[in-house]
């Protein structure tokens, strides 16, 4: 553990120096790196401070052995440095995990509707203001991008971008298909029906992160449409790109303005590239292993919402939790907090 702490406090220092450098400081991007480094390591200094007490106070039994009573003070504060010590060592350790560079990126989240009819799409809206709510109470900006509303209530699907610091690094774990267990309002003869609605979390590309040549997408426009097909605009303003390499298509009718909704069809498309790149570069490295939280394969079933027993399993972790409304409600915290130890718990031990 000394050595980590050395490599630490000697990164730091070195980063320090670097403030000072003329050809740092007038590089932009070069000092917002080294700054947003130095805020990083000074979160885990007090720790790596008080680990070098507890480790001074340690040492310091073996020069007090001439004074009984200095050495029985020593002692006592050995022994409390020998409990504590651990539990430092383990917050070091998390700090010494590699980091996600997406964790601190925004997010373009999408919703869907699956099976299950009317039930999937109102399910599929309950799962969108969830995270509304949740991005909200976290002090995020969420921003509805496109939604397709259902005929029956409830939608087929909506993308939302969140902004925010460090969305991804709590968002990312909900990809996947989240199930719900429950008897519709419509059922009379109350039984239990099974429906389900597709989450996707991907973190917001920009244009450095993604290349997209004018020759390899395909622009059009139209009218929007509401449910049923009926226009809700009398001008061309919808609009629809088509990555041609990929066949990927991308279409944004939220806005009034064609350059509005072209702006952000093209974040949403930008933004599913760099994941599907992320992707395969991650399966390429061999890091997306078998049961590993945060796959991100949207046909894995990661959840399920259990009405009759209020009961949320998330079945990655294997944990139940209850308080059902409230989680729908936007009292997502202890879950996500809950995927984010267990991630961390695993590559620990990797």
């Amino acid at each position: 553990m000394l050595k980590q702490i050395a490599e630490i406090t000697g990164e730091y220092e070195g980063l320090q120096k670097e403030l000072s450098n003329p050809d740092i400081v007038t590089n932009p991007s070069e000092l917002k790196r080294v700054g947003k480094r130095i805020s990083e390591i000074e979160k885990i200094m007090p720790t790596i401070k008080e680990y070098k007490k507890c480790q001074s106070s340690i040492d310091d039994v073996e020069s007090m052995k001439e004074d009984p009573d200095l050495l029985k003070l020593a002692e006592e504060d050995a022994n409390k440095a020998r409990k504590r010590m651990p539990e430092l060592e383990e917050e070091i350790k998390v700090f010494l995990i590699p980091r996600d560079p997406n964790d601190e990126r925004s997010v373009i989240l999408e919703v869907r509707a699956g099976t299950g009819g009317e039930e999937a799409a109102l399910f599929a809206a309950e799962l969108l203001r969830m995270y509304m709510k949740y991005a909200e109470d976290k002090g995020w900006t969420p921003e509805l991008f496109d939604k397709k509303d259902a005929e029956a209530g409830g939608i087929k699907e909506a993308v939302v971008k969140i902004d925010g610091d460090e969305v991804y690094g709590h968002l990312k774990f909900e990809s996947g298909v989240h199930r719900v267990q429950r008897v519709p309002s419509t059922e009379s003869q109350g039984r239990l029906h099974t429906s389900a609605a597709s989450v996707a979390i991907m973190p917001e590309a920009e244009e450095v992160d993604i290349n997209i040549k004018p020759e390899d997408m395909k622009v059009d426009v139209f009218r929007s449409s509401g449910p049923g097909g009926q226009s809700v605009n009398t001008t061309d303003s919808a609009v629809r790109l088509t990555y041609l390499p990929t066949n990927t298509v991308v279409i944004c009718q939220d806005e009034k303005s064609q350059l509005k909704n072209k702006n952000k069809a093209m974040s949403i498309l930008r933004s599913r590239l760099y994941a599907e790149e992320q992707e395969r570069l991650a399966k390429e490295r061999g890091d997306m292993r078998a049961g590993q939280i945060g796959s991100g394969d949207r046909s894995e079933k990661i959840r399920t919402y259990n009405y009759p027993q209020d009961r949320v399993t998330d079945h990655r972790i294997k944990v139940n939790f209850s308080n059902l409304p409230g989680v729908l409600a936007g009292d997502l915290g202890e879950i996500v907090e809950k995927l984010r130890e267990s991630d961390r718990e695993s590559r620990l031990n990797n």
